[in-house]
């Protein structure tokens, strides 16, 4: 192996080296503002009404 090619070598993982950790950056930033927006419209919803006084509704049949 001479000089030049393990240079070259050497050049293309850097570049590769680097090129994953811009794609992981990327993602990372990524799944950030994903979390952010599912934070957001979480606030949003209204809350759930109480839950009714009573047997009314109270059982859920779940025989099948």
């Amino acid at each position: 192996m001479n000089v030049s090619s393990a240079a070259a070598s050497i050049s293309a993982m850097s570049l590769a080296n680097v090129q994953a950790q811009a794609a992981l950056s990327v993602l990372r930033k990524t799944l950030d503002l994903q979390q952010a927006n599912a934070a957001q419209l979480l606030a949003t919803l209204p809350t759930p009404a109480s839950a009714p006084s009573g047997s009314l509704g109270a059982i859920v049949d779940t025989y099948v």
